[in-house]
Protein backbone atom coordinates (compact mmCIF):
# COMPACT_ATOMS: atom_id res chain seq x y z
CA UNK A 1 0.00 0.00 0.00
CA UNK A 2 1.28 3.46 -0.91
CA UNK A 3 2.20 5.75 1.98
CA UNK A 4 1.01 8.85 0.12
CA UNK A 5 -1.72 8.99 -2.53
CA UNK A 6 -2.68 12.06 -4.55
CA UNK A 7 -5.70 11.97 -6.85
CA UNK A 8 -6.84 14.64 -9.32
CA UNK A 9 -5.36 17.45 -7.22
CA UNK A 10 -6.10 20.98 -8.43
CA UNK A 11 -5.85 24.59 -7.27
CA UNK A 12 -6.27 27.96 -9.00
CA UNK A 13 -5.18 31.46 -8.02
CA UNK A 14 -7.19 34.27 -9.57
CA UNK A 15 -8.22 32.12 -12.49
CA UNK A 16 -4.72 30.75 -13.06
CA UNK A 17 -4.66 26.97 -12.68
CA UNK A 18 -1.41 26.36 -10.81
CA UNK A 19 -1.99 22.61 -10.40
CA UNK A 20 -4.41 20.67 -12.61
CA UNK A 21 -5.69 17.15 -11.98
CA UNK A 22 -2.37 15.76 -10.75
CA UNK A 23 -2.34 12.15 -9.54
CA UNK A 24 0.49 9.95 -8.21
CA UNK A 25 1.40 7.62 -5.35
CA UNK A 26 4.53 7.31 -3.22
CA UNK A 27 5.55 3.97 -1.75
CA UNK A 28 7.23 3.78 1.66
CA UNK A 29 11.01 4.06 1.93
CA UNK A 30 11.80 5.55 -1.49
CA UNK A 31 13.13 8.82 -2.88
CA UNK A 32 10.39 10.34 -5.03
CA UNK A 33 11.35 13.46 -6.98
CA UNK A 34 9.14 16.14 -8.54
CA UNK A 35 10.74 18.06 -11.40
CA UNK A 36 9.71 20.47 -14.12
CA UNK A 37 10.57 23.85 -15.67
CA UNK A 38 10.21 27.05 -13.63
CA UNK A 39 6.55 27.76 -12.96
CA UNK A 40 5.52 24.15 -13.44
CA UNK A 41 3.70 24.04 -10.08
CA UNK A 42 6.19 21.99 -8.05
CA UNK A 43 6.22 24.08 -4.86
CA UNK A 44 2.47 24.66 -5.12
CA UNK A 45 2.01 20.88 -5.18
CA UNK A 46 4.18 20.62 -2.05
CA UNK A 47 2.13 23.33 -0.36
CA UNK A 48 -1.10 21.49 -1.12
CA UNK A 49 0.14 18.20 0.28
CA UNK A 50 1.72 19.70 3.40
CA UNK A 51 -1.30 21.78 4.39
CA UNK A 52 -0.13 25.26 3.41
CA UNK A 53 -2.89 25.43 0.77
CA UNK A 54 -6.29 23.74 0.62
CA UNK A 55 -7.01 22.13 -2.77
CA UNK A 56 -10.02 23.28 -4.76
CA UNK A 57 -10.41 19.74 -6.09
CA UNK A 58 -8.92 16.32 -5.53
CA UNK A 59 -7.87 14.06 -2.70
CA UNK A 60 -4.72 13.49 -0.63
CA UNK A 61 -4.34 10.40 1.54
CA UNK A 62 -1.65 9.48 4.05
CA UNK A 63 -1.78 5.83 5.10
CA UNK A 64 -5.15 5.62 3.37
CA UNK A 65 -6.68 8.46 5.42
CA UNK A 66 -7.73 11.76 3.88
CA UNK A 67 -5.53 14.73 4.83
CA UNK A 68 -6.61 17.35 2.26
CA UNK A 69 -6.88 20.69 4.02
CA UNK A 70 -5.33 19.41 7.25
CA UNK A 71 -3.24 22.02 9.09
CA UNK A 72 0.56 21.64 8.91
CA UNK A 73 0.97 21.11 12.68
CA UNK A 74 -1.59 18.30 12.59
CA UNK A 75 0.21 16.70 9.64
CA UNK A 76 3.46 16.91 11.60
CA UNK A 77 1.85 14.92 14.41
CA UNK A 78 0.93 12.28 11.81
CA UNK A 79 4.53 11.96 10.62
CA UNK A 80 4.97 14.57 7.88
CA UNK A 81 7.80 17.12 7.88
CA UNK A 82 9.22 19.51 5.28
CA UNK A 83 11.83 22.11 4.47
CA UNK A 84 11.32 25.23 2.35
CA UNK A 85 13.07 26.90 -0.58
CA UNK A 86 14.05 29.80 1.67
CA UNK A 87 15.85 28.87 4.87
CA UNK A 88 13.65 28.85 7.99
CA UNK A 89 16.52 28.98 10.48
CA UNK A 90 16.52 30.97 13.75
CA UNK A 91 19.75 32.89 13.28
CA UNK A 92 19.78 34.17 16.88
CA UNK A 93 19.96 30.61 18.24
CA UNK A 94 22.71 28.02 18.25
CA UNK A 95 22.75 25.23 15.69
CA UNK A 96 21.89 22.71 18.40
CA UNK A 97 18.97 24.80 19.65
CA UNK A 98 17.59 24.99 16.11
CA UNK A 99 17.47 21.21 15.94
CA UNK A 100 15.87 21.01 19.39
CA UNK A 101 13.11 23.35 18.18
CA UNK A 102 12.22 20.71 15.60
CA UNK A 103 11.46 18.25 18.40
CA UNK A 104 8.77 20.46 19.95
CA UNK A 105 6.07 17.96 18.98
CA UNK A 106 7.72 15.42 21.26
CA UNK A 107 7.49 17.70 24.31
CA UNK A 108 4.97 17.28 27.10
CA UNK A 109 2.01 19.43 26.08
CA UNK A 110 0.69 19.74 29.66
CA UNK A 111 2.61 22.79 30.86
CA UNK A 112 1.27 22.71 34.44
CA UNK A 113 2.19 19.05 34.77
CA UNK A 114 5.66 19.80 33.42
CA UNK A 115 6.12 22.71 35.85
CA UNK A 116 5.24 20.46 38.78
CA UNK A 117 7.80 17.87 37.71
CA UNK A 118 11.02 19.82 37.33
CA UNK A 119 13.34 16.77 37.56
CA UNK A 120 11.40 14.96 34.81
CA UNK A 121 11.39 18.13 32.71
CA UNK A 122 15.14 18.49 33.11
CA UNK A 123 15.70 14.88 32.12
CA UNK A 124 13.54 15.35 29.04
CA UNK A 125 15.52 18.45 28.09
CA UNK A 126 18.76 16.49 28.41
CA UNK A 127 17.28 13.72 26.26
CA UNK A 128 16.24 16.18 23.54
CA UNK A 129 19.70 17.73 23.61
CA UNK A 130 21.31 14.31 23.17
CA UNK A 131 18.94 13.48 20.31
CA UNK A 132 19.72 16.82 18.66
CA UNK A 133 23.46 16.12 18.91
CA UNK A 134 22.86 12.75 17.30
CA UNK A 135 21.01 14.37 14.41
CA UNK A 136 23.81 16.92 14.00
CA UNK A 137 26.21 14.01 13.62
CA UNK A 138 23.82 12.28 11.22
CA UNK A 139 23.83 15.26 8.85
CA UNK A 140 27.57 15.82 9.24
CA UNK A 141 27.41 18.99 11.36
CA UNK A 142 28.69 17.79 14.74
CA UNK A 143 31.50 20.38 14.58
CA UNK A 144 28.88 23.17 14.60
CA UNK A 145 26.85 22.02 17.63
CA UNK A 146 27.87 24.85 19.95
CA UNK A 147 28.13 27.57 17.32
CA UNK A 148 25.52 30.19 16.48
CA UNK A 149 23.54 29.53 13.33
CA UNK A 150 24.56 32.98 12.07
CA UNK A 151 28.19 31.83 11.89
CA UNK A 152 27.50 28.81 9.69
CA UNK A 153 28.07 28.68 5.91
CA UNK A 154 25.02 28.45 3.65
CA UNK A 155 25.59 24.81 2.71
CA UNK A 156 25.75 23.81 6.38
CA UNK A 157 22.52 25.71 7.08
CA UNK A 158 20.79 23.64 4.40
CA UNK A 159 21.78 20.46 6.23
CA UNK A 160 20.84 22.03 9.57
CA UNK A 161 17.31 22.59 8.30
CA UNK A 162 17.08 18.92 7.35
CA UNK A 163 18.31 17.94 10.83
CA UNK A 164 15.61 20.10 12.39
CA UNK A 165 12.93 18.47 10.21
CA UNK A 166 14.22 15.03 11.22
CA UNK A 167 13.92 15.99 14.90
CA UNK A 168 10.14 15.73 14.51
CA UNK A 169 10.63 12.01 13.76
CA UNK A 170 8.79 12.04 10.41
CA UNK A 171 7.82 9.03 8.34
CA UNK A 172 7.75 11.15 5.18
CA UNK A 173 10.02 14.15 4.58
CA UNK A 174 9.41 16.82 1.90
CA UNK A 175 12.53 18.67 0.73
CA UNK A 176 11.95 21.77 -1.39
CA UNK A 177 15.11 22.44 -3.44
CA UNK A 178 17.66 21.37 -0.80
CA UNK A 179 20.57 21.92 -3.23
CA UNK A 180 19.51 25.39 -4.43
CA UNK A 181 22.39 27.86 -4.28
CA UNK A 182 25.00 25.24 -3.39
CA UNK A 183 28.32 24.56 -5.07
CA UNK A 184 29.21 21.12 -6.45
CA UNK A 185 30.79 19.91 -3.19
CA UNK A 186 27.83 21.03 -1.09
CA UNK A 187 25.40 19.49 -3.58
CA UNK A 188 27.24 16.18 -3.33
CA UNK A 189 26.87 16.35 0.47
CA UNK A 190 23.11 16.90 0.14
CA UNK A 191 22.94 14.05 -2.39
CA UNK A 192 24.58 11.68 0.11
CA UNK A 193 22.41 12.93 2.98
CA UNK A 194 19.13 12.40 1.10
CA UNK A 195 20.16 8.83 0.31
CA UNK A 196 21.15 8.33 3.95
CA UNK A 197 17.75 9.57 5.14
CA UNK A 198 15.96 7.19 2.77
CA UNK A 199 18.16 4.29 3.87
CA UNK A 200 17.12 5.00 7.46
CA UNK A 201 13.53 4.16 6.48
CA UNK A 202 12.14 7.67 5.99
CA UNK A 203 10.32 8.29 2.71
CA UNK A 204 11.69 11.37 0.90
CA UNK A 205 9.72 13.51 -1.55
CA UNK A 206 12.00 15.97 -3.29
CA UNK A 207 11.67 19.05 -5.49
CA UNK A 208 15.00 19.83 -7.10
CA UNK A 209 16.42 21.55 -10.19
CA UNK A 210 19.80 19.81 -10.14
CA UNK A 211 19.09 17.06 -12.68
CA UNK A 212 22.31 15.18 -12.02
CA UNK A 213 21.34 14.84 -8.38
CA UNK A 214 17.74 13.92 -9.20
CA UNK A 215 18.75 11.21 -11.66
CA UNK A 216 21.30 9.82 -9.22
CA UNK A 217 19.13 9.41 -6.12
CA UNK A 218 15.51 9.03 -7.30
CA UNK A 219 13.57 5.77 -7.29
CA UNK A 220 10.64 7.46 -9.07
CA UNK A 221 10.27 10.85 -10.76
CA UNK A 222 7.14 12.92 -11.45
CA UNK A 223 7.43 15.57 -14.18
CA UNK A 224 5.13 18.61 -14.11
CA UNK A 225 4.64 21.16 -16.87
CA UNK A 226 2.26 24.13 -16.58
CA UNK A 227 0.66 22.56 -13.51
CA UNK A 228 -0.11 19.27 -15.24
CA UNK A 229 1.42 15.83 -14.92
CA UNK A 230 3.61 15.30 -17.96
CA UNK A 231 4.92 11.84 -17.12
CA UNK A 232 6.14 9.63 -14.29
CA UNK A 233 8.69 6.83 -14.15
CA UNK A 234 12.22 5.77 -13.33
CA UNK A 235 15.18 8.05 -13.96
CA UNK A 236 15.96 6.29 -17.24
CA UNK A 237 12.35 6.44 -18.43
CA UNK A 238 12.09 10.14 -17.66
CA UNK A 239 15.51 10.96 -19.15
CA UNK A 240 14.54 9.34 -22.46
CA UNK A 241 10.99 10.69 -22.65
CA UNK A 242 10.66 13.05 -25.67
CA UNK A 243 7.91 15.09 -23.97
CA UNK A 244 10.25 15.79 -21.04
CA UNK A 245 13.05 16.80 -23.39
CA UNK A 246 10.67 19.13 -25.25
CA UNK A 247 9.43 20.72 -21.99
CA UNK A 248 12.95 21.50 -20.83
CA UNK A 249 14.30 22.61 -24.20
CA UNK A 250 11.17 24.46 -25.22
CA UNK A 251 11.01 22.74 -28.59
CA UNK A 252 9.17 19.88 -30.24
CA UNK A 253 11.08 16.60 -30.32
Amino acid sequence: MALLEVENLSIAFGGVKAVQNVSFAVDPGIVYSVIGPNGAGKTTLFNLITGVYTPSEGEIRLDGQSIAGTAPHELALRGMARTFQNLQICMNMSALENVMVGAHLQLDRNLIKAMLRFPALARRDDQLRDEARGLMRFVGLDAYCNLGANSMPYGALKRLEIARALAAKPRILFLDEPAAGLNSKETAEIDELVQKVAESGITVVLVEHDMKMVMNISDRILVLDYGKKLTEGTAQEVRENPDVIAAYLGSTV
